[in-house]
This record gives C-alpha cells, sequence and structure tokens, in this order.
C-alpha cells in the first residue's frame, strides 16, 4: 500500500514538473540553519497528494491557439468579407459627353433604352464618334468637340436641320446605309469645319447645299435622278477633290466643277451627252486640266469617241465606252 502511494505521488510530482515554471520565492536558509535543521524525508505521501491537490491548475484549451500580440487581428480580413467589399463598391459613374447638337439629350431607338448617353451606346475615341450597326433612328446628340462622327448601318430616315447644329469642328460625317430619305436643305451648310461627307447607299433624291470647305462627297447608290443636284452645286468648292455620284440615274454632268478636282466617278448612270465646255474651256486651246486624272463615266449610254474634243484638256481619257 505504501509502494502504491509512493508511486502515484511520483506521478503527481511529474504532472508538476511538466505545469508551467512558477516564481516561488526563493526559502531563506539562514532561519533554518546551515547544520541545525533536520529534514524529514519521510513524507507522508498522503500529505503531498493532498497540497498538490488543492492547486488550481492553468486550464489549456486544446485546439486554440494565442494570438500573436503584435498583430492587430482587425487587419486579417478573410477572403469572403474582401468579396462582400467589393461587391458594395458603387460602380464607376461613366462621364457622359455633354450635348452639343440640337437633337435633345436622349436616344431614340431599339439599343437606345431608357436614355442612355451617347458615349455609353456609341464608341467614343477623343474627337471620333462610332456609332455603326445600332439601329439608331436618328442622329444621336454629339459634343462640340466632335470632329469625326460614323453612323453606318442604321436606321436614320431623316436628317433635320438640328441633327449637327452648332458642331464647327465636325469634319467628317458618314451615313453609309441608312435607308436616309430626306434631308434639310441646312442641315450640312452651316457647318464651317465640314471636309468630308459620305452618303453611300440610302434613298436621297434631293442633294443638300454643302459648304464650300468640302473636299470628298460621295452619294453614291441614291435615287438624285435629273433634278437631284441643285444647279452648279459644286461651283463654289475650290478644295473639292473627290466627287462620287454612281449609281443615280443621273442624265447629266453637274458642271461647273471646280479646277481642284481630281476623281470623278459618274458610273452606271444616264449620261447621253458630252460637251465640249464640260471639262475643257473651248475658248482656250492652250487650257489643260492636270489635276483631273480619274473620271469613270463606264455604264452609261454614251459614246466618248463621238467627242474627243470634249476630253482633250485631260491628262487621261475617260473610263468609257469608247464604240
Amino acid at each position: 500500500m505504501v509502494t502504491l502511494r509512493l508511486m502515484w505521488g511520483l506521478l503527481v510530482l511529474c504532472v508538476v514538473a511538466a505545469s508551467p515554471r512558477r516564481y516561488v520565492r526563493q526559502a531563506e536558509l539562514d532561519k533554518y540553519g546551515n547544520n541545525n535543521v533536520d529534514l524529514d524525508l519521510n513524507v507522508d505521501t498522503d500529505d503531498v497528494y493532498d497540497y498538490y491537490d488543492g492547486i488550481d491548475e492553468p486550464q489549456i484549451e486544446i485546439g486554440t491557439l494565442s494570438p500573436d500580440e503584435d498583430i492587430d487581428p482587425s487587419h486579417h480580413a478573410s477572403l469572403e468579407e474582401e468579396e462582400e467589399e467589393e461587391d458594395n463598391e458603387l460602380p464607376i459613374k461613366p462621364q457622359l459627353i455633354p450635348s452639343g447638337s440640337g437633337e435633345s439629350g436622349t436616344l431614340m431607338g431599339p439599343s437606345a433604352q431608357g436614355g442612355m448617353g451617347t458615349c455609353m451606346l456609341c464608341t467614343c475615341l477623343v474627337g471620333s464618334v462610332y456609332c455603326d450597326d445600332l439601329k439608331l433612328d436618328r442622329v444621336p446628340p454629339l459634343s462640340k468637340e466632335t470632329t469625326h462622327f460614323y453612323a453606318r448601318y442604321n436606321k436614320i430616315a431623316r436628317i433635320a436641320k438640328s441633327s449637327f447644329a452648332n458642331l464647327n469642328k465636325l469634319k467628317r460625317i458618314d451615313l453609309t446605309s441608312n435607308g436616309i430619305s430626306s434631308i434639310d436643305d441646312d442641315a450640312f451648310f452651316g457647318l464651317p469645319a465640314l471636309e468630308e461627307l459620305v452618303l453611300r447607299e440610302n434613298s436621297i433624291r434631293q442633294l443638300p447645299a454643302l459648304p464650300p470647305s468640302m473636299i470628298l462627297i460621295d452619294a453614291s447608290l441614291n435615287h438624285l435622278g435629273s433634278t437631284g443636284i441643285q444647279r452648279e452645286a459644286f461651283k463654289d468648292m475650290p478644295g473639292l477633290l473627290y466627287l462620287y455620284l454612281t449609281d443615280n440615274n443621273i442624265d447629266h454632268i453637274p458642271v461647273p466643277l471646280p479646277d481642284s478636282l481630281r476623281s470623278l466617278h459618274l458610273q452606271n448612270n444616264n449620261i447621253q451627252m458630252i460637251h465640249e465646255d464640260t471639262f475643257c474651256n473651248p475658248h482656250d486651246l492652250n487650257y489643260i486640266r492636270n489635276a483631273l486624272e480619274d473620271v469613270r463615266l463606264d455604264g452609261n449610254p454614251i459614246n466618248l469617241s463621238r467627242t474627243p474634243q470634249a476630253y482633250i484638256c485631260l491628262p487621261r481619257i475617260p473610263i468609257g465606252a469608247l464604240i
């Protein structure tokens, strides 16, 4: 029985030895004397057990770690919390281009739901606005800084006077393939910087007045006919270089043409006559029209060989039927 108690006491001592160190006040040996103190080694193990049984051992919770004292726990945001913060961030509001044209500030058409700004629907790059193939039924509001506007393959049927109002920096307009049938006469004339106008593949019956700043005019594949071009429409355009009027059922060459003109395309029309003064000056036999090197009259019911004096001043013979 004594042996069992000794073993139990030793076990308790081992447990105590394995526990965290305790700072126990060192006994003052001077009180006991150096040689006069008799230590009783026959200690009752029951007393030892009772002593250690009364000590409150620190409770260690298994499976937990104490936080690092040097790191703020609030900095450890979970991945889920970060994702929630990202989801709760407000979306970036795009900066809309202010309206400079005379149209209202909302777009009309199937793709312009809710009056979205022009640059939310179209692609805006510096001064260029691209609105191709968006099923627009009218010209959207444009910034006064717009220099190039492209709205090809839409459903714009009418160009109003207010469509491009106050756009004094606009240089190029391309409205290819829209089904345009009506253009107000002053829709383009008030644009002082306009140089290039492309109206191909529409249903235009009357070409409107254009500013003298024009360099390129392309109204091919329309329905201009014999009355769709105003008299002397291109006379006061000293910088005009390219004039394309193919497939329009035109029955005459729209003279006078500016001396600056380089390329004239009139193929697939109904031109039957060419006169001596169409390109040349019959009163000045030395007159040579050096700039006009590209004249297309093929696809017209005209025999160029019958009127050679009409193009004798040109650097190249026009392309067309010679028989």
